[in-house]
Protein backbone atom coordinates (compact mmCIF):
# COMPACT_ATOMS: atom_id res chain seq x y z
CA UNK A 1 0.00 0.00 0.00
CA UNK A 2 1.35 3.40 -0.99
CA UNK A 3 1.67 6.33 1.40
CA UNK A 4 -1.37 8.56 0.83
CA UNK A 5 -0.78 11.27 3.42
CA UNK A 6 -0.05 14.82 2.26
CA UNK A 7 1.01 18.01 4.01
CA UNK A 8 -0.65 21.19 2.84
CA UNK A 9 1.70 23.75 4.30
CA UNK A 10 1.22 22.40 7.83
CA UNK A 11 -2.25 20.93 7.38
CA UNK A 12 -1.79 17.17 7.59
CA UNK A 13 -4.21 15.05 5.54
CA UNK A 14 -4.34 11.25 5.81
CA UNK A 15 -5.07 11.17 2.07
CA UNK A 16 -5.47 13.81 -0.66
CA UNK A 17 -9.26 13.58 -0.96
CA UNK A 18 -11.40 16.43 0.39
CA UNK A 19 -14.99 17.40 -0.38
CA UNK A 20 -16.04 20.64 -2.02
CA UNK A 21 -18.06 23.18 -0.10
CA UNK A 22 -21.74 23.28 -0.92
CA UNK A 23 -21.89 19.66 -2.03
CA UNK A 24 -21.37 17.89 1.29
CA UNK A 25 -23.55 19.84 3.71
CA UNK A 26 -21.98 19.69 7.17
CA UNK A 27 -20.64 16.18 6.68
CA UNK A 28 -23.20 14.47 8.88
CA UNK A 29 -25.57 14.15 5.92
CA UNK A 30 -23.14 11.63 4.40
CA UNK A 31 -22.42 9.64 7.56
CA UNK A 32 -24.87 6.88 6.51
CA UNK A 33 -22.90 6.32 3.29
CA UNK A 34 -19.23 6.61 4.27
CA UNK A 35 -16.99 6.70 7.32
CA UNK A 36 -16.13 10.40 7.47
CA UNK A 37 -12.88 9.69 9.30
CA UNK A 38 -11.57 7.93 6.18
CA UNK A 39 -11.53 11.23 4.27
CA UNK A 40 -8.55 13.55 4.12
CA UNK A 41 -11.08 16.12 5.23
CA UNK A 42 -14.30 17.86 4.31
CA UNK A 43 -15.26 21.47 3.75
CA UNK A 44 -18.62 22.56 5.12
CA UNK A 45 -21.06 24.69 3.18
CA UNK A 46 -20.50 28.40 2.69
CA UNK A 47 -20.81 30.29 5.98
CA UNK A 48 -21.49 34.01 6.26
CA UNK A 49 -21.52 36.51 9.11
CA UNK A 50 -25.31 36.83 9.07
CA UNK A 51 -28.04 34.35 8.03
CA UNK A 52 -28.89 34.24 4.32
CA UNK A 53 -32.09 32.94 2.76
CA UNK A 54 -30.44 32.35 -0.60
CA UNK A 55 -31.95 33.03 -4.01
CA UNK A 56 -35.55 32.33 -5.07
CA UNK A 57 -36.41 29.00 -6.69
CA UNK A 58 -35.69 27.55 -9.19
CA UNK A 59 -32.02 27.73 -8.36
CA UNK A 60 -30.61 24.48 -9.75
CA UNK A 61 -30.66 23.12 -13.28
CA UNK A 62 -29.18 20.04 -14.92
CA UNK A 63 -27.08 20.71 -18.02
CA UNK A 64 -25.22 18.41 -20.43
CA UNK A 65 -22.44 16.77 -18.36
CA UNK A 66 -22.99 19.16 -15.47
CA UNK A 67 -25.28 21.34 -13.42
CA UNK A 68 -25.98 24.99 -12.73
CA UNK A 69 -26.62 26.31 -9.26
CA UNK A 70 -27.65 29.67 -7.91
CA UNK A 71 -28.38 28.68 -4.31
CA UNK A 72 -26.99 31.98 -3.10
CA UNK A 73 -25.06 30.83 -0.02
CA UNK A 74 -28.13 29.91 1.98
CA UNK A 75 -27.05 29.36 5.59
CA UNK A 76 -27.99 30.35 9.13
CA UNK A 77 -24.87 32.39 9.79
CA UNK A 78 -21.62 31.81 11.63
CA UNK A 79 -23.08 32.09 15.14
CA UNK A 80 -25.58 29.33 14.38
CA UNK A 81 -22.74 27.22 13.02
CA UNK A 82 -20.70 27.76 16.19
CA UNK A 83 -23.57 27.07 18.58
CA UNK A 84 -25.41 24.26 16.80
CA UNK A 85 -23.33 22.64 14.04
CA UNK A 86 -19.84 22.72 15.49
CA UNK A 87 -20.75 20.71 18.63
CA UNK A 88 -22.14 17.96 16.36
CA UNK A 89 -19.07 17.64 14.13
CA UNK A 90 -16.08 18.71 16.22
CA UNK A 91 -15.18 15.18 17.34
CA UNK A 92 -15.07 13.68 13.83
CA UNK A 93 -11.46 12.58 13.47
CA UNK A 94 -10.56 14.25 10.21
CA UNK A 95 -9.84 17.77 8.99
CA UNK A 96 -12.93 19.99 8.96
CA UNK A 97 -12.61 23.30 7.14
CA UNK A 98 -15.21 26.05 6.94
CA UNK A 99 -15.88 27.84 3.68
CA UNK A 100 -16.09 31.55 4.54
CA UNK A 101 -18.05 33.94 2.34
CA UNK A 102 -18.91 37.61 2.63
CA UNK A 103 -20.30 40.71 0.99
CA UNK A 104 -17.58 43.01 2.34
CA UNK A 105 -14.06 42.74 3.69
CA UNK A 106 -15.34 43.40 7.20
CA UNK A 107 -17.79 40.48 6.84
CA UNK A 108 -14.98 38.12 5.91
CA UNK A 109 -12.81 39.35 8.77
CA UNK A 110 -15.53 39.08 11.42
CA UNK A 111 -16.51 35.56 10.29
CA UNK A 112 -12.89 34.38 10.21
CA UNK A 113 -12.26 35.81 13.68
CA UNK A 114 -15.15 33.83 15.10
CA UNK A 115 -14.05 30.58 13.46
CA UNK A 116 -10.48 31.15 14.65
CA UNK A 117 -11.68 30.42 18.21
CA UNK A 118 -12.85 26.88 17.33
CA UNK A 119 -10.19 24.39 18.42
CA UNK A 120 -11.33 21.55 16.16
CA UNK A 121 -11.44 23.57 12.94
CA UNK A 122 -7.87 23.61 11.59
CA UNK A 123 -8.53 25.85 8.60
CA UNK A 124 -10.87 27.93 6.49
CA UNK A 125 -11.43 28.14 2.77
CA UNK A 126 -11.89 31.75 1.74
CA UNK A 127 -14.49 32.01 -1.02
CA UNK A 128 -13.45 35.10 -2.97
CA UNK A 129 -15.97 34.48 -5.75
CA UNK A 130 -18.54 36.46 -3.76
CA UNK A 131 -19.77 39.82 -5.11
CA UNK A 132 -18.30 42.86 -3.37
CA UNK A 133 -21.42 44.87 -2.61
CA UNK A 134 -19.41 48.01 -1.82
CA UNK A 135 -17.72 47.92 -5.25
CA UNK A 136 -20.76 47.50 -7.45
CA UNK A 137 -21.08 43.74 -7.20
CA UNK A 138 -17.86 42.64 -8.92
CA UNK A 139 -16.51 39.46 -7.36
CA UNK A 140 -13.58 39.89 -4.97
CA UNK A 141 -11.64 37.20 -6.81
CA UNK A 142 -11.60 38.80 -10.26
CA UNK A 143 -9.16 41.64 -9.57
CA UNK A 144 -5.74 41.49 -7.92
CA UNK A 145 -6.44 44.58 -5.84
CA UNK A 146 -9.56 43.16 -4.20
CA UNK A 147 -7.94 39.74 -3.78
CA UNK A 148 -5.06 41.40 -1.95
CA UNK A 149 -7.40 43.44 0.22
CA UNK A 150 -9.55 40.58 1.46
CA UNK A 151 -6.79 37.97 1.84
CA UNK A 152 -4.46 40.30 3.74
CA UNK A 153 -7.27 41.47 6.03
CA UNK A 154 -8.30 37.91 6.89
CA UNK A 155 -4.67 36.82 7.30
CA UNK A 156 -4.24 39.42 10.05
CA UNK A 157 -6.97 37.85 12.20
CA UNK A 158 -6.97 34.19 11.17
CA UNK A 159 -4.08 32.21 12.67
CA UNK A 160 -4.65 28.70 11.24
CA UNK A 161 -4.56 27.30 7.71
CA UNK A 162 -5.86 29.82 5.18
CA UNK A 163 -6.92 28.26 1.89
CA UNK A 164 -8.12 30.70 -0.77
CA UNK A 165 -10.62 29.42 -3.33
CA UNK A 166 -10.03 31.01 -6.72
CA UNK A 167 -12.62 32.02 -9.29
CA UNK A 168 -12.07 30.78 -12.86
CA UNK A 169 -13.95 33.78 -14.24
CA UNK A 170 -10.77 35.76 -14.79
CA UNK A 171 -8.38 36.56 -17.63
CA UNK A 172 -5.17 35.54 -15.85
CA UNK A 173 -5.52 32.91 -13.10
CA UNK A 174 -1.78 32.96 -12.41
CA UNK A 175 -1.66 36.58 -11.28
CA UNK A 176 -4.68 36.04 -9.00
CA UNK A 177 -2.99 33.01 -7.40
CA UNK A 178 0.29 34.88 -6.97
CA UNK A 179 -1.56 37.72 -5.26
CA UNK A 180 -3.25 35.34 -2.81
CA UNK A 181 0.13 33.75 -2.08
CA UNK A 182 1.81 37.11 -1.54
CA UNK A 183 -0.86 38.21 0.94
CA UNK A 184 -0.45 35.14 3.14
CA UNK A 185 -2.54 32.27 1.74
CA UNK A 186 -1.27 28.89 2.95
CA UNK A 187 -2.79 27.16 -0.08
CA UNK A 188 -5.11 27.87 -2.99
CA UNK A 189 -8.04 25.78 -4.20
CA UNK A 190 -9.31 25.99 -7.76
CA UNK A 191 -11.54 26.17 -9.55
CA UNK A 192 -14.81 27.53 -8.25
CA UNK A 193 -17.77 27.32 -10.64
CA UNK A 194 -17.79 28.87 -14.10
CA UNK A 195 -20.56 31.31 -14.93
CA UNK A 196 -23.26 29.83 -17.14
CA UNK A 197 -26.96 29.92 -17.92
CA UNK A 198 -29.78 27.75 -19.20
CA UNK A 199 -32.87 28.73 -21.19
CA UNK A 200 -36.23 26.97 -21.42
CA UNK A 201 -36.97 27.35 -25.13
CA UNK A 202 -40.64 26.37 -24.81
CA UNK A 203 -41.34 28.90 -22.08
CA UNK A 204 -38.88 31.40 -23.61
CA UNK A 205 -37.29 32.31 -20.29
CA UNK A 206 -34.21 31.46 -18.22
CA UNK A 207 -34.37 28.26 -16.17
CA UNK A 208 -32.78 29.84 -13.08
CA UNK A 209 -34.50 32.63 -11.15
CA UNK A 210 -31.21 34.56 -11.22
CA UNK A 211 -30.73 33.97 -14.98
CA UNK A 212 -27.07 32.98 -14.53
CA UNK A 213 -25.48 30.53 -12.11
CA UNK A 214 -22.39 28.51 -11.34
CA UNK A 215 -21.57 25.65 -13.70
CA UNK A 216 -19.99 22.52 -12.21
CA UNK A 217 -19.62 18.84 -13.05
CA UNK A 218 -17.69 16.85 -15.63
CA UNK A 219 -18.01 19.55 -18.29
CA UNK A 220 -15.72 21.99 -16.44
CA UNK A 221 -12.85 19.55 -15.90
CA UNK A 222 -10.68 20.54 -18.90
CA UNK A 223 -10.80 24.19 -17.82
CA UNK A 224 -10.07 23.34 -14.19
CA UNK A 225 -7.20 21.03 -15.13
CA UNK A 226 -5.64 23.71 -17.33
CA UNK A 227 -5.86 26.33 -14.58
CA UNK A 228 -4.39 24.04 -11.92
CA UNK A 229 -1.48 23.27 -14.26
CA UNK A 230 -0.94 26.99 -14.96
CA UNK A 231 -1.02 27.97 -11.29
CA UNK A 232 1.35 25.14 -10.34
CA UNK A 233 4.01 26.74 -12.54
CA UNK A 234 4.08 30.01 -10.60
CA UNK A 235 3.17 29.49 -6.92
CA UNK A 236 5.17 27.78 -4.20
CA UNK A 237 2.22 27.06 -1.88
CA UNK A 238 0.18 23.85 -2.27
CA UNK A 239 -2.72 23.67 -4.70
CA UNK A 240 -6.00 21.86 -4.08
CA UNK A 241 -7.59 20.97 -7.41
CA UNK A 242 -11.30 20.68 -8.10
CA UNK A 243 -13.75 20.96 -10.94
CA UNK A 244 -15.40 18.01 -12.63
CA UNK A 245 -13.68 15.24 -10.67
CA UNK A 246 -16.04 12.29 -11.11
CA UNK A 247 -13.73 9.33 -10.48
CA UNK A 248 -10.21 8.32 -9.42
CA UNK A 249 -8.74 8.85 -12.88
CA UNK A 250 -9.94 12.45 -12.87
CA UNK A 251 -8.39 12.97 -9.44
CA UNK A 252 -5.06 11.50 -10.57
CA UNK A 253 -4.99 13.86 -13.55
CA UNK A 254 -5.27 16.83 -11.19
CA UNK A 255 -2.41 15.48 -9.06
CA UNK A 256 -0.27 15.02 -12.17
CA UNK A 257 -1.11 18.60 -13.20
CA UNK A 258 0.28 19.95 -9.93
CA UNK A 259 -2.39 19.65 -7.24
CA UNK A 260 -1.26 18.23 -3.89
CA UNK A 261 -4.84 17.35 -2.96
CA UNK A 262 -8.26 17.40 -4.62
CA UNK A 263 -11.89 18.15 -3.78
CA UNK A 264 -14.91 16.24 -5.01
CA UNK A 265 -18.08 18.24 -5.50
CA UNK A 266 -20.92 17.53 -7.93
CA UNK A 267 -20.09 13.80 -8.02
CA UNK A 268 -21.30 13.55 -4.40
CA UNK A 269 -24.84 14.16 -5.65
CA UNK A 270 -24.58 11.21 -8.03
CA UNK A 271 -22.80 8.77 -5.73
CA UNK A 272 -22.58 9.69 -2.02
CA UNK A 273 -19.76 7.18 -1.53
CA UNK A 274 -17.63 8.46 -4.42
CA UNK A 275 -14.99 10.05 -2.17
CA UNK A 276 -13.79 6.79 -0.66
CA UNK A 277 -13.91 5.09 -4.06
CA UNK A 278 -11.52 7.78 -5.27
CA UNK A 279 -9.20 7.22 -2.29
CA UNK A 280 -9.07 3.52 -3.15
CA UNK A 281 -8.59 4.26 -6.84
CA UNK A 282 -5.62 6.54 -6.18
CA UNK A 283 -4.07 3.87 -3.97
CA UNK A 284 -4.53 1.23 -6.67
CA UNK A 285 -3.00 3.50 -9.31
CA UNK A 286 0.09 4.14 -7.19
CA UNK A 287 0.55 0.42 -6.56
CA UNK A 288 0.10 -0.48 -10.24
CA UNK A 289 2.73 2.05 -11.31
CA UNK A 290 5.21 1.35 -8.53
CA UNK A 291 4.94 4.65 -6.67
CA UNK A 292 5.55 4.51 -2.93
CA UNK A 293 3.82 7.81 -2.13
CA UNK A 294 1.15 10.02 -3.66
CA UNK A 295 3.62 12.91 -3.40
CA UNK A 296 5.70 11.29 -6.17
CA UNK A 297 3.07 11.98 -8.84
CA UNK A 298 2.28 15.59 -7.91
CA UNK A 299 3.24 17.88 -10.78
CA UNK A 300 4.70 15.24 -13.10
CA UNK A 301 3.11 16.98 -16.10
Amino acid sequence: MAELSVNLNGLELKNPVLTASGTFGYGTEFADFINLTDLGGFIVKGTTLYPREGNPYPRMAETPSGMLNAVGLQNKGVDYFINHIYPEIKDIRTNILVNVSGASVSDYVATAEKINTLDCIPGIELNISCPNVKEGGMAFGTQCSSVAEVVSAVRKVYKKHLMVKLSPNVTNIQEIALTAEAEGADSVSLINTLMGMAIDAEKRRPVLSTVTGGLSGACVKPVALRMVWQVSKVVKIPIVGLGGIMNATDAIEFLLAGASAIQIGTANFIDPSITLKVVKGIDNYLDRHGFKSVKEIVGLI
